[in-house]
């Protein structure tokens, strides 16, 4: 039996069928220029920026100009150039009027003086009239210095001493110095503040803090404190449980009822925390916890209650220990709930408070825990980005509020002998073979026909 011959296609009909796949890889090359989709893959999204960054960048009106001076390669960093490129090209999607220039600092040794550049991949951002330098690559540190630049003038932020206060530039563990120092690197400019030296606070003060005193006040330092209460001055107050410290008229200016005892949060203890940690979780609707669903850890914290006041606005920002309560008696691992003396959770463990003092809108914090800021607590949750964002908003900036970028560390994939030969045996030895087989197969079935 004669086999039978495919009849042969016209060549009108291959033709068209070129000129119509020309136009549609046309159309696919069109449709990528004007459309780019990508995918990041990565552990923790290391090539994605997280939505801070993202939002930052969006706020910001107007150019960036971000000039590095690296040379071509580097004997130890190898592709500077490269690097800095690819990292400044995730901001550029977002923001496409952030520049990225070059400049050699050995063929142009002026301009890198000039700069104060010291070291190879050097960068210089300018935004606003305003520049800076910055030396790592990495979203953290360049967020933080568009958050700094972004800033339309200088932030002062006084701290009270002379009364054993949280220092902001101390080391101890009860000190504030690693918070005192992520607020430098945002553009605020911290002093410590002493009534013995200077008769009244400062007129050019953006936030006044009272960290946790551990003498009482005087007499006269109080009447100044209330003085800058009364002409429209932005507090920040923490407060330890215990004494008031001679600032009980603070708390009554400003309508607050701090009650005695410590909080007691039975879910911190299943969590292998100590009770006396108040997690928190539940957060009033207000500027400093928009879109902050993260955890907050208090330690040996107090409850504060808002009274009716119409002079002041008040928000509950947080509640912690839902399932816990406020403990009147001693502390211990077999503490409980006594209904007769104990407050049930939740608690609120900080409050925001404002009113119009001059046509401008005067700002208070208070806080229930000094230590939720403190050297030894501040890596807990989220403590570090609320307490970022609450001097935001006291300092008028809550347009810049945001969580803090998260240094990207990529886990390293460890695989064993065993792992090693089965990928090694399947994708060099056995697909390969089967795309050998695959290959002759199709070829034996077409010579039979």
């Amino acid at each position: 039996m004669a086999k039978r011959k495919r009849p042969h296609q016209p060549r009108y009909q291959t033709g068209s069928g070129s000129i119509l796949l020309g136009i549609l890889m046309v159309l696919l090359g069109l449709w990528a220029l004007e459309y780019r989709m990508q995918w990041d893959i990565t552990q923790n999204g290391r090539n994605s920026l997280s939505q801070a960054s993202v939002d930052l960048l969006q706020k910001l009106d107007g150019p960036v100009q971000v000039t590095v001076y690296a040379t071509a390669q580097d004997a130890q960093l190898g592709d500077v150039r490269g690097t800095i490129r690819n990292f400044i090209g995730v901001y550029q999607r977002i923001k496409p009027d952030l520049m990225l220039d070059f400049i050699d600092p050995v063929e142009q040794p002026q301009l890198a003086q000039d700069a104060g550049v010291k070291l190879n991949g050097e960068m210089v951002v300018r935004f606003n009239q305003r520049s800076a330098r910055l030396a790592a690559v990495n979203e953290q540190a360049f967020t933080n210095t568009l958050l700094r630049l972004a800033r339309t003038n200088e932030k002062r932020l006084l701290a009270l001493s002379g009364h054993g206060e949280r220092k902001l530039d101390g080391v101890a563990q009860r000190d504030l110095g690693n918070f005192g120092g992520r607020l430098e690197e945002i553009g605020f400019k911290t002093e410590s503040f002493n009534f013995a030296d200077e008769v009244d606070v400062p007129r050019d003060a953006s936030v006044l803090m009272i960290a946790s005193p551990q003498i009482d006040l005087l007499a006269g330092e109080i009447d100044q404190l209330l003085d800058y209460l009364a002409r429209g001055g932005n507090l920040l107050w923490l407060v330890d449980v215990g004494s008031l410290r001679g600032l009980l008229p603070l708390a009554e200016r400003l309508g607050i009822v701090l009650t005695p005892g410590v909080i007691v949060d039975p879910q911190a203890k299943r969590l292998r925390a100590p009770p006396t940690f108040a997690l928190g979780s539940l957060y009033g609707p207000h500027a400093v916890t928009e879109n902050f669903d993260y955890l907050t850890v208090f330690p040996y914290a107090r409850q504060l209650i808002l009274e009716q006041n119409r002079e002041w606005f008040g928000t509950v920002l947080v509640e912690a220990a839902p399932q816990g309560w406020v403990e009147t008696g001693e502390i211990s691992d077999e503490v409980s709930f006594d209904a007769d003396s104990d407050v049930a959770g939740p608690v609120s463990v900080a409050v925001a408070l404002s009113r119009i003092v001059d046509d401008r809108e005067q700002r208070v914090i208070v806080v229930g825990s000094g230590h939720f800021l403190a050297n030894s607590h501040l890596g807990n949750g989220g403590n570090l980005d609320f307490g970022i964002n609450m001097v935001n908003w006291l300092a008028g900036d809550e347009s810049l509020i945001a969580i803090q970028p998260p240094a990207t560390v990529d886990s390293q994939l460890v695989l064993s002998e065993w792992a090693l030969t089965v990928i090694v045996v399947i994708f060099l030895i056995m697909l390969p073979l089967v795309f050998v087989a695959s290959g002759i197969f199709v070829s034996w079935y077409r010579k039979r026909r």
